[in-house]
């Protein structure tokens, strides 16, 4: 049985997330606000702008794999759109990248990384 495929970075597939929460926003200009009679302006220069916030457990190779792409400036994201319920191609980078250790053995690590996905 295959499962869905949620996040590709740069033609690579990752691990199945844990956690997997989209969030699509509109971006304001510095307009936006108050007026003088006290109704609401709001000025959208762009709608339909992603964020991703997502976890995994990974093991030792995917943390090494993963903090590589966080320090990477642009990443090519292919994310599953919750709206057309398939892959979508974009351009994003990481912010709030972060690692818990889980559970260390003998044999290997199980490693807890998070991150937020924006698109550009």
């Amino acid at each position: 049985m295959a499962y869905t495929q949620y996040l590709v970075f740069n033609n690579e597939n990752l691990p199945l997330p844990d956690s997997y929460d989209v969030s699509i926003d509109a971006v304001e200009a510095d307009t936006t606000g108050e007026t003088e009679a006290g109704t609401t302006q709001r000025d959208v220069v762009r709608q339909g702008v992603v964020t991703i916030s997502v976890s995994f457990s990974v093991s030792p190779a995917w943390l090494k794999k993963l903090t590589a792409y966080s320090k990477e400036d642009k990443l090519s994201v292919q994310y599953f759109d919750t709206g057309q319920l398939e892959l979508v191609s974009t351009e994003m980078y990481i912010t709030g990248f972060q690692v818990k250790l889980e559970k260390d053995t003998s044999y290997k690590e199980l490693w807890t990384v998070s991150f937020t996905l924006n698109e550009f």
